[in-house]
């Protein structure tokens, strides 16, 4: 992998991984289009994955200490305030399905997911969902327990490509009731760890085959630095955005790409 192929795919994961437009569908494009074949495909996508949820842990610092604090003295039995308290519960019992998926669906992951034709097809339907979540969905409850796993379903999906998990993942947030800034944010801090999982996983599988360097460590770094910069940059765009827009631009932004991956693959 050349150092200018290590930027475009750094780039296209540090605005593709939390605006809804799938991250994981833009990547296999990308490989394909510029012939970035040859290599442990998922194994870099996931390192790259990997500089955006440090973009994450920059950015939400001081929510994600905050949490930790919480979250040791609720080991302590301590009292806490009930919407740390449910904040907590809802990330944790929220990442479950997705980890339990995630190892049902790897060898799927690897090989059948990877198709340009499938993910036209997810970013319609997740297009349609985002749709339906808008149009619907009452935006007057707050985060509990339970809508945590109610989100913690919908970003399972994300595990095809196409979905997009931040789409599903506020969508998820939005039929729970959510505000569209609530879901967001915790559409954010749900995603620290599963990216965290899946990136650490990645890098030690393609490190111990030795992959590292028929990859190209420069090109990894290289890549690793715009991802991580271009995705805290991404992260304050999109909250401030949804702040007083809805999902429509990324709605239609799906719908066009996927007819024009269906017009030209």
């Amino acid at each position: 992998m050349s150092i200018l192929h290590g930027i475009i795919l750094g780039l296209v994961e540090g605005i593709t991984e939390f605006i809804p437009v799938s991250s994981s569908g833009h990547l296999i494009l990308v490989h394909q289009i510029f012939d970035i074949q040859g290599i442990n495909d998922l194994g870099v996508d996931a390192i790259f994955q990997f500089a955006t949820i440090l973009a994450v842990l920059v950015y939400f610092w001081s929510d994600l200490w905050h949490l930790l604090m919480v979250f040791i003295r609720m080991c302590m039995n301590k009292i806490v305030a009930n919407e740390d308290k449910y904040m907590i519960q809802a990330i944790i019992i929220g990442t479950i399905p997705a980890v339990i998926f995630g190892l049902f669906l790897q060898k799927y992951m690897e090989t059948t997911f990877r198709s340009s034709y499938l993910v036209a097809w997810t970013l319609l339907a997740g297009s349609f969902l985002m749709y339906i979540a808008e149009r619907f969905a009452k935006q007057n409850k707050t985060l509990t327990a339970s809508k945590g796993f109610i989100i913690g379903l919908f970003q399972s999906l994300a595990l095809v490509p196409g979905i997009s998990r931040s789409g599903s993942t506020i969508s998820g947030g939005l039929f729970s009731g959510l505000t569209r800034e609530s879901a967001t944010r915790f559409s954010f801090l749900l995603s620290f760890p599963i990216i965290v999982g899946a990136g650490l996983k990645s890098f030690l599988e393609v490190y111990k085959t030795g992959e590292i360097a028929s990859i190209g460590s420069l090109s990894l770094v290289v890549g690793f630095i715009t991802s991580f910069v271009v995705g805290l940059a991404t992260i304050h765009f999109l909250i401030e955005y949804l702040k007083t827009h809805k999902l429509t631009i990324f709605i239609w932004y799906r719908v066009l790409l996927a007819l024009v991956i269906f017009a030209f693959v």
